[in-house]
């Protein structure tokens, strides 16, 4: 702990910032991974299934939603590609629109069979899932890592559903695993210095693919830079005069800091580093951390107990209240937000206020409105659904 304090006196000395230290020994990958257990686990699911034939609400609003939705569409036809090629923005977008809505496709027929018990589900989500597995080869172009972590967000979520809890057959299981281990592992594990976003979307697909392939070395290199990214992403006054950093990203001085975290240079807590871009991107980042901390609770190892649900939690309250028409101060982002924050609370909202007990009156208003939240078409995907006000 003394080295520790004098490193980071020593950093804070030369930058005036301290750069969060790599995920401890509780952050570390479970002696048994629990299945299934990307983002959702067993009991969730059982809960879930128990209001949705019950009738009650919002559950079974959120089940006819979803239902209703294209991913539930049991005439689907999967579009695979060898090469996934992704610009800018998608463009071009050469399998990066099909590429993630049939992940998110397996993942909502993998619910669908699970709450529904109608195998036709499970063997279309197997059959999207198969049908990637035997073409993807490679991500190409300037998007690839977000793309990659998109996609490879949605299909363990889908993969763990069916494994563990189909009773039919699943050859291709392990030539699924070997897609992930080969296509889109490599892609995201090494993380990105690019918008927060990035990484925390790209961490989330790792996290989840080394549940899967029960990978402890993969997720706790995942675990690492999470950690570091969160701390990096959203502010807290206990940072001090400036947002911490990751070290690759040589942010060594206020004007780099300010600059990446889009000209903005008062920093108040709950602030995230892609605020003043849109709230858009910065809900991306929020919901990635919340599904990497609902993953490791599912885990065995509770992060919201941690720096980490305290940044969620202010992340979360400092977004919804402008989201929700508050008026914004000329301090923040020049006095002007872009919003757009999208369906991205359930799960933080869940974790912080029904089982911890935190108000959280903002996100309280904005969860409840937005019910039943749907899916933003990259990787958000039912969360009314699963984690409304789920206390398993």
């Amino acid at each position: 702990m003394r080295r520790t304090a004098l490193l980071a006196t020593a950093s804070a000395l030369v930058v005036g910032m301290i750069a969060w230290p790599a995920a401890r020994h509780a952050d570390a990958a479970p002696a048994a991974f629990a299945h299934p257990g990307v983002t959702v686990s067993r009991a969730q699911l059982d809960f879930t299934r128990s209001k949705v034939d019950a009738g009650a609400q919002p559950w079974k609003g959120a089940f006819d939603q979803m239902m209703a939705s294209k991913y539930a569409d049991l005439n689907r036809t999967p579009k695979p590609r060898a090469t996934v090629e992704c610009g800018s923005y998608s463009n071009p977008d050469l399998g990066c629109t099909d590429e993630r809505q049939d992940a998110i496709a397996a993942y909502t027929d993998a619910l669908a069979w699970y709450l529904t018990r109608d195998d036709r589900y499970a063997k279309k989500s197997i059959e999207l899932m198969d049908a990637w597995s035997a073409v993807i080869r490679e991500h190409t172009n300037s998007n690839a890592p977000l793309q990659t972590g998109w996609a490879g967000s949605s299909w363990p979520k889908a993969a763990e559903i069916i494994k563990y809890t189909y009773t039919g057959s699943w050859p291709n299981s392990g030539r699924f695993a070997s897609m992930l281990r080969n296509v889109y592992l490599p892609e995201i594990i090494n993380g990105s210095d690019s918008n927060g976003n990035w990484e925390l979307s790209m961490m989330e697909a790792a996290v989840g693919i080394s549940v899967f392939l029960e990978d402890r070395t993969s997720y706790d290199k995942a675990m690492a830079k999470f950690r570091t990214r969160t701390a990096a992403y959203v502010y807290l006054s206990s940072d001090g005069d400036l947002p911490r950093t990751v070290p690759s990203q040589n942010l060594d001085t206020k004007a780099k800091i300010v600059n990446y975290w889009q000209g903005q240079s008062t920093f108040v807590t709950g602030l995230t580093q892609e605020t003043c871009r849109d709230l858009t991107h910065t809900g991306y980042g929020i919901s990635a951390i919340s599904h990497i901390a609902e993953t490791s609770r599912i885990q065995g190892q509770d992060l919201y107990g941690t720096d980490v649900g305290e940044r969620l939690r202010q992340a979360l309250g400092f977004q919804a209240k402008y989201q929700l028409g508050a008026a914004v101060p000329s301090r923040l982002c020049g006095g002007s937000l872009k919003l757009g924050l999208g369906p991205v609370t359930e799960v933080g909202y869940n974790a912080l206020h029904n089982r911890l007990g935190i108000a959280m009156a903002n996100t309280r208003t904005l969860t409840q409105q937005q019910r039943p939240a749907g899916t933003n078409n990259l990787f958000v995907a039912w969360e009314t659904l699963t984690h409304g006000d789920n206390p398993s």
